[in-house]
């Protein structure tokens, strides 16, 4: 008897052990509308290429360079500070908690892809010191302590309390999903549950995300705990039910995408990444109840910004007024906001998008911020980052190592470390691949039968990618390969013969057979250099084209044309592509070159106005170089220009 019930136990904490390293970035298992469930990030390697490069820098030089960071600015002390260990004033803006909180969860996500005995103890640590400073209440934040307790929730609009909180339980999750260790989770929950008892509808004490980020975080750790409470919490910050009670302005409702019922929105306004994470917030809320007012609001969002709001880089927050949304079309170049944080919330609201209606649209948007948007974010080597990612520069100083507000460089650290969660997905039907880059993912159908996918390709710079498929048994399953919205034309083949069904550019293309180990499939994807143009009500742009290869958007730098402003250029409307590998420039890029135009004397020179039958055509020629955008600024501070005038 005691040996059948010790046996019950172990098999017990084997299916728990199970559960949390089966977990993805979004646990959806369980979730009853969500069509698509993402695989784990351990279950994905990638191989040398690519996203390996940008990966293993994030990894081995940008998380511990940040930490040192980290240390040197205060970040850490502040935890310190409240438990006696150090005696040193409080630093950093009042935000800086959720700083160390995301690089924490960064940290923790490499953990999946590779296991690391000391950056474990260093986590471990950092949680011990910072549930030190957590009150018997479960309240923690090292900038309403003291003089500022009495601030506390009072000052919701710009206090960073829940956004701090958001971040922690992320971090919570992303640890426990790496180690199975839930310390720094269960510190988080009692925080939340601290919220739950004196917070929420009247008689309750009015809550406010004034920075919206809390509801996601809320959503996932209904999943990993299944209690509802969680979930109910982020569904009364998204109800905003709350703005007579908290006398809010309409101002204050627009910038913080917050305070009024998030199904009343038609449009997105206000600050970026606070509208990015409260759609994304209200998407995980959707897939977990279904409500129809949520899902009609989020389509109404998605279109209008996919519409006259993204750069074609895939960033979006177009003023640096308030990092804000602009007026539909407002999208200029010079003084282009686009903050890192904003395409990264572009790419988790579309993820989740993805993951509740297997529309391939949803990974078209997530690619083009993703090898655009998020990848200028940070530099080649992993030690400077971008704040803003304009699309145009005079030349200033735009990769810095720290800024005071450090939010981006984390956040763009645990979008690396995680990437490959990114990647695949299962549904009942069968697998989808959604990214192509050399990789592996051993995961299970959702049948239960293990398998394994391993891509061979030269992504971005060659369209040809071999996908071995070798279930553990014979099955009949479907393959789901994306068809980008960028490949005109696509062909493939299986073991050698080729499909006869189009294969439509913006969709999933299905193969449904019995697959067996050894099996092959060949895609060919068209990554042919070619001139984008956007709406002409994008005033900037007029006359202008961009050039993209691929997912990649092309950009010309000042050091690949001495002698010439790049703002003194035009590209010719036609004309051969020169199209060549340089493997010692910027890590190895493909770099473009094609004929283009300059005036005899330079523009700085010539009259502001002249009457339109004096205006000079520019009329000598010259070579024009062009490198991919995630890679400017990378030799120091440059002139940069996106969209060129077209002649």
């Amino acid at each position: 008897m005691v040996r059948t019930i010790s046996l019950f136990l172990c098999l017990i904490s084997v299916c728990l052990a199970a559960e949390w390293r089966d977990q993805a970035i979004l646990h959806l298992s369980a979730s009853p509308h969500a069509k698509l469930h993402p695989v784990p990030v351990r279950a994905v390697k990638f191989h040398e290429g690519f996203w390996k490069k940008r990966q293993t820098a994030a990894i081995e030089r940008s998380i511990p360079t940040l930490l040192e960071l980290l240390e040197q600015n205060g970040v850490v002390d502040n935890f310190r500070r409240l438990t006696g260990a150090k005696n040193v004033p409080r630093r950093g803006p009042l935000y800086t908690d959720s700083d160390l909180y995301k690089w924490m969860e960064a940290a923790a996500w490499s953990l999946h892809v590779k296991d690391d005995p000391q950056l474990r103890a260093t986590i471990e640590r950092l949680t011990g010191e910072i549930l030190a400073a957590q009150e018997p209440s479960g309240y923690l934040n090292t900038y309403f302590v003291e003089e500022r307790v009495k601030d506390r929730f009072q000052r919701m609009q710009s206090g960073h309390e829940l956004y701090c909180l958001g971040h922690l339980l992320q971090a919570g999750i992303a640890y426990y999903r790496a180690t199975g260790n839930r310390k720094l989770l269960e510190g988080g929950m009692r925080f939340v549950d601290y919220l739950i008892r004196d917070f929420g509808p009247a008689p309750k004490k009015p809550l406010l995300t004034g920075h919206p980020e809390l509801e996601l975080a809320l959503a996932e750790l209904y999943r990993t705990t299944g209690q509802r409470k969680y979930l109910d919490l982020a569904g009364y910050l998204l109800s905003g039910v709350e703005r007579e009670r908290l006398n809010l302005r309409d101002s204050e409702v627009r910038y913080m995408f917050s305070g009024i019922p998030f199904v009343s929105r038609i449009k997105f306004e206000g600050h970026a990444v606070r509208a990015m994470y409260a759609a994304t917030g209200a998407a995980d809320y959707y897939i977990e109840t279904g409500d129809a007012a949520y899902r009609r609001t989020l389509d109404l969002l998605w279109q209008d910004y996919v519409s006259s709001k993204m750069y074609v880089t895939g960033g979006v927050g177009s003023r640096s007024q308030g990092e804000s949304f602009g007026e539909p079309y407002e999208l200029p170049n010079l003084t282009a906001y686009a903050e890192s944080c904003a395409a990264i919330g572009s790419l988790i609201f579309n993820q989740r998008l993805l993951a509740m209606t297997g529309d391939a649209k949803y990974a078209d948007v997530m690619e083009r911020a993703l090898y655009n948007a998020i990848n200028s974010g940070m530099s080649l080597d992993g030690t400077l980052y971008c704040y803003r990612n304009p699309l145009a520069s005079a030349g200033e100083k735009i990769r810095n190592p720290w800024y005071s507000t450090t939010c981006c460089p984390p956040n763009l650290q645990r979008t690396f470390a995680a990437l490959g969660g990114y990647f695949y997905s299962t549904s009942r039907e069968g697998v989808y691949v959604h990214f192509y880059d050399n990789s592996e993912v051993a995961w299970k159908l959702e049948s239960g039968t293990a398998f394994r996918l391993t891509q061979t390709t030269g992504m971005p710079w060659r369209g040809t990618v071999s996908l071995k498929v070798e279930p553990a048994a014979a099955e009949e399953f479907t393959l789901f390969l994306r068809i980008p919205a960028w490949s005109k034309t696509a062909t493939v083949t299986v073991n050698g013969a080729r499909v006869s069904d189009p294969a439509r550019p913006g969709h999933y293309f299905p193969i449904r057979r019995t697959w067996k180990a050894g099996d092959r499939v060949e895609l060919a994807l068209a990554v042919a250099p070619s001139l984008v143009t956007s709406n002409p009500r994008v005033e900037n742009n007029w006359g202008k084209a961009a050039v993209q290869a691929g997912p990649l958007i092309y950009c010309i730098e000042q050091p690949d044309h001495p002698g010439v402003s790049v703002f003194d250029v035009a590209l010719s409307r036609s004309g051969a592509w020169d199209v060549r590998w340089e493997a010692d420039l910027l890590g190895g890029v493909q770099v473009l070159r094609r004929q283009g135009w300059t005036w005899k004397q330079p523009l700085s020179g010539q009259p502001l106005y002249s009457p339109m039958a004096d205006a000079a055509a520019p009329t000598e020629q010259l070579q024009l170089t062009f490198i991919p955008y995630y890679a400017w600024a990378n030799r120091g501070p440059n002139a940069m220009q996106v969209w060129l005038p077209v002649r």
